[in-house]
């Protein structure tokens, strides 16, 4: 297997200037994963986990440091210095992102959501309806709740509904920020489930995990977040 994705050296830090306060987030992180591969990060609350993802994302732009992405379009490349029209294109075609909250258009019901991430792959409407409905009874979302504004669910219905979302992509890389933070235990494993299938398919992901007892079984590497280093 090659490698899709390599973190070299990543460091990225925070100033909060009304308190005069520097916070070192992640400190020379170097991760390599191959194709197919899940690692596991675990850590404290505040240790430098979520930052790591959204380097790679791109929310966030490193201080030091390079992530290497094997494309499928454009080829070897580095995350931290491409333009923001191919990190667009990435994010809408080949890299997909789970957090615990669910930012979303308003007047956008939880059907056009689910429908509109296969749309935007490319594919026809009959398709992405079945896609989209085959994905929302997976998590147990009652069909009465498919023409509904998301900002009426629950905690625990938003975030079914945002793993649905990025998953019914089938990404090449999955980013997971703590999926499963206010889950019960039954839809934990709705999400387990479906991790498994991501991963025999070929999906590479990386994933945040406070439930560690949910990591096992799942990961083929995993590493401790201690104060911004990997451990």
């Amino acid at each position: 297997m090659k490698d899709l994705l390599r973190i070299e050296n990543l460091s990225k830090s925070f100033t909060i200037h009304n308190i005069g306060k520097h916070i070192k987030a992640s400190q020379n992180i170097n991760i390599c994963l191959k194709e197919g591969e899940f690692i596991g990060i675990t850590g404290r609350s505040g240790s430098g986990k979520s930052t790591i993802l959204k380097c790679i994302y791109r929310t966030y732009l490193p201080e030091e440091g390079s992530i290497w992405y094997d494309s499928k379009k454009f080829g070897l490349i580095n995350i931290s210095e491409i333009s923001e029209r191919n990190m667009i294109y990435l994010r809408k075609y080949e890299i997909g992102y789970v957090s615990q909250f669910l930012n979303i258009m308003p007047r956008t019901t939880a059907r056009e959501l689910v429908e509109n991430a296969v749309l935007e792959m490319g594919y026809d409407h009959e398709y992405a309806q079945k896609q989209c409905e085959k994905m929302l009874e997976h998590f147990e979302l009652g069909s009465e709740l498919w023409d509904s504004y998301p900002n009426t669910f629950s905690g625990g219905e938003k975030l079914r509904l945002n793993i649905a979302r990025a998953m019914v992509k089938h990404p090449r890389l999955l980013l997971l920020d703590e999926p499963t933070a206010s889950l019960d235990n039954a839809s934990k494993m709705k999400v387990k489930i479906l991790i498994e299938q991501l991963k025999k398919d070929g999906t590479t992901m990386i994933g945040i995990f406070h439930d560690i007892d949910f990591m096992e079984g799942l990961c083929d590497e995993r590493f401790n977040m201690e104060v911004g280093v990997l451990v």
